[in-house]
C-alpha cells in the first residue's frame, strides 16, 4: 500500500500536529466498509484538506481487522479491532488477532451489546458473555475499549460498571442522558456523530455531558447528518459545530478539547 507521503514529510506533518492546539480527530469510523472500497486514498486526502488530523478506523471481525491494520499504513489512520455484537461467530480468532497486534492497535472495539438487532434472550445472553471477555482483554492489554450499545445502553453500562472497566468510549450512545451522567462520573467518554444534526437524543446528551468527556466520531459510512447519505470522516466538523452551538462555546474550543481528549485516552502518537 502506497503511503500518502514519504517519511520526512510524515515526520514534518506529525510535528505540526503535535504543535497544533486544535486537533480535529475522528475517533471512530469504518474505512474498511464496502462503500469505501477503492477510495481510501481519495477519502484520506479529502479528510486532510478538511483539516482532519487523525482517523481511527474500526475493523469488525478477523478479516476486517486485518484490513484495518493494512489501511493504518496510510498517514493519519490508526486501527482498532473488535466484533459486531450481532455477528459473534469466530470471535476467538479476533481475540487472538488483538493479542498479536496489541502494540499496533490503539483500542479494542467496537464491542458491546445490540438489543436492536438481537431480540431473543439466548442471543442477548451470548452477547453479554462475549462482551465480558473483551472487557477482560482490555484490562489484560491495557487498551481502551470502544462500546457499541444500540438499544442497550443501560445494560452495557451495568456490565462495564460491574467489571470496573476503564478507558471506556461510548460510541454513538443512544441511551438516556441520566445513564450517561453516571458514566461520566467514572471518567467514560462519549463520541458524538454527525447524525446529531437530526437527533434530539444526541443533542440532549451533549447538553448533559461536560466537554471534557466528549469526542468526535463520524462512524462513516453510517450516521450521516442527512439520512440515507454516505457519511465521511470530515463530517465530524458538523458534530463539532453542533456541540459548539449547544454549549455556546467556539468551534475552536470544541476541536481543541475533544482533540486533546482523543490523544489522551487513545494514547495517540501524533
Amino acid at each position: 500500500m502506497e503511503p500518502l507521503m514519504d517519511d520526512q514529510a510524515r515526520h514534518t506533518s506529525r510535528k505540526r500536529m503535535r504543535d497544533s492546539s486544535n486537533m480535529l480527530i475522528d475517533v471512530h469510523c469504518h474505512l474498511t466498509a464496502p462503500e469505501f472500497e477503492g477510495r481510501i486514498r481519495e477519502i484520506i486526502e479529502k479528510s486532510v484538506e478538511a483539516g482532519v488530523e487523525a482517523i481511527i478506523t474500526s475493523g469488525l471481525g478477523y478479516d476486517d481487522g486485518l484490513k484495518a491494520l493494512e489501511i493504518s499504513d496510510y498517514r493519519l489512520v490508526y486501527p482498532s479491532i473488535g466484533v459486531s455484537p450481532y455477528i459473534l461467530e469466530g470471535y476467538e480468532r479476533v481475540i487472538d488477532l488483538i493479542r498479536r497486534e496489541s502494540k499496533k492497535i490503539v483500542a479494542i472495539g467496537e464491542i458491546g451489546l445490540d438489543y436492536w438487532y438481537v431480540k431473543d434472550d439466548e442471543g442477548r445472553a451470548e452477547q453479554r458473555r462475549v462482551f465480558r471477555e473483551f472487557i477482560e482483554l482490555s484490562r489484560e492489554l491495557d487498551l481502551p475499549i470502544v462500546i457499541h450499545s444500540r438499544s442497550a445502553g443501560k445494560y452495557a453500562l451495568e456490565i462495564l460498571f460491574e467489571m470496573r472497566a476503564e478507558r471506556v468510549i461510548m460510541h454513538a450512545f443512544d441511551g438516556a442522558a441520566k445513564y450517561a451522567v453516571k458514566a461520566v462520573e467514572r471518567g467514560y467518554m462519549f463520541s458524538i456523530p454527525p447524525s446529531i444534526a437530526r437527533s434530539q437524543q444526541k443533542r440532549n446528551l451533549v447538553k448533559r455531558i461536560p466537554l471534557e468527556n466528549l469526542l468526535l466520531e463520524s462512524d462513516s459510512p453510517a450516521l450521516s447528518p442527512i439520512a440515507g447519505q454516505i457519511n465521511y470522516p470530515w463530517n465530524i466538523m458538523i458534530s463539532a459545530e453542533w456541540i459548539s452551538k449547544i454549549k455556546r462555546i467556539s468551534v475552536e474550543k470544541v476541536i481543541d478539547v475533544t482533540g486533546g481528549n482523543a490523544v489522551e485516552i487513545f494514547d495517540l502518537k501524533l
